[in-house]
């Protein structure tokens, strides 16, 4: 009986697919990888990518010269296997690559990494990352949002088009994570962690908290509760002295506890003006 081999079975592919998958992921930047560069029609010098060119023409000594490139208004690109200069395409004229396994006739966007889910949302008017099924967008935001956010977010009108409160890079476009926090407003989610670790928990633009404080009031208030404390007034040189334990300084380092502090020596203090017209 003769022996069966299992590789005399499989197809073999066509010259023209091979060719077409030839050097992926072996060339790009460290923002994409990719098979081509781009002429820059602003300044008609080539880079590896939009974010390489906004990089060197932002850095420029000259604020005059400084600009960033439009995704759209690229018109040439130069194939990274074969060195050919021609138009914005997928597949290269002359030796026939993919110049990206994904690739944008809008937004002239290039990607081998496939595994990122790239897909063009036409409301956004950019490429998106992620999976076109797990993002919605919203229109009073102004952006594509998680599924899971989709009827269950505050809305801010064109939150996304606006720069991020730390860092103020601009939302939008931005390769970097973003998120809504509870008052609507958007920023970086990178950002909002580093807020967080310096025990900052209001929202940079509103002052609303981030986060759910209820449980940290109920527990500042079985503090106070459970203080003891002695506040009276020196009738005689007008001075505030106070008898206070070593949980009331726990208490006024609160921020909540603070505030009543200030109101209990305003009133104090107004009831004590002979000026006062209840006195």
């Amino acid at each position: 009986m003769a022996e069966f081999s299992s590789a005399s079975t499989l197809p073999t592919p066509p010259e023209s697919q091979t060719r077409l998958h030839f050097g992926k992921l072996q060339h790009g930047c460290e923002h994409y990888k990719r098979r081509c560069k781009i002429r820059a029609p602003c300044c008609n010098q080539i880079f590896s990518c939009r974010h390489c060119h906004n990089d060197a023409m932002g850095s420029l000594s000259d604020p005059k010269e400084r600009h960033e490139l439009v995704r759209r208004d690229v018109k040439q690109v130069i194939c990274s296997i074969c060195d050919t200069e021609q138009e914005a395409a997928k597949v290269c004229a002359n030796c026939g690559v993919n110049m990206g396994e994904y690739y944008c006739e809008i937004c002239k966007f290039y990607d081998d990494n496939t595994e990122k889910g790239q897909f063009h949302c036409d409301e956004c008017g950019i490429c998106r990352v992620g999976g076109r099924d797990n993002f919605f967008h919203c229109p009073t935001c102004g952006s594509c949002y998680s599924v899971n956010l989709q009827g269950n977010h505050p809305c801010v009108e064109n939150s996304m088009k606006s720069f991020c409160p730390v860092c103020y890079e601009y939302l939008f476009d931005s390769i970097k994570g973003t998120t809504i926090m509870t008052c609507g407003h958007t920023m970086h989610m990178d950002c909002f962690y580093e807020m967080a670790e310096q025990n900052q928990y209001r929202c940079p633009i509103c002052s609303k908290t981030v986060f759910d404080m209820s449980r940290s009031w109920e527990h500042l208030d079985q503090e106070v509760c459970s203080t003891s404390y002695q506040i009276f007034v020196d009738e005689n040189c007008w001075s505030l002295h106070m008898i206070i334990d070593d949980q009331i300084l726990g208490f006024f380092a609160n921020f909540r506890g603070i505030f009543i502090f200030v109101l209990v020596i305003a009133y104090l203090f107004v009831m004590a003006d002979p000026m006062y017209e209840g006195n």
